[in-house]
């Protein structure tokens, strides 16, 4: 099992992805074979910063906790 980050592009009215030579050798796909492709939308750090904004955090109390994570 392979694992890899591609680019999707317009491909007439769909939009489409390309899988590189090297994991179409390393898996041994050929034409007709059937694969399986789970997509997930990569995250930037503005999507994973802004779900955090619910969070209620007392900057004090975690700089708190984590000096007394030191001492031990």
């Amino acid at each position: 099992m392979s694992e890899l980050t591609v680019k999707v592009r317009h491909w007439g009215n769909s939009l489409g992805i390309t899988i590189p030579s090297e994991i179409v050798r390393k898996e041994k796909i050929e034409s007709d074979d059937e694969v399986v492709i789970t997509i997930e939308k990569k995250k930037t750090l503005r999507d994973i910063f802004g779900s955090l904004k619910e969070w209620k955090i007392d900057a004090q109390k975690m700089k708190d906790d984590l000096r007394g994570e030191w001492d031990k």
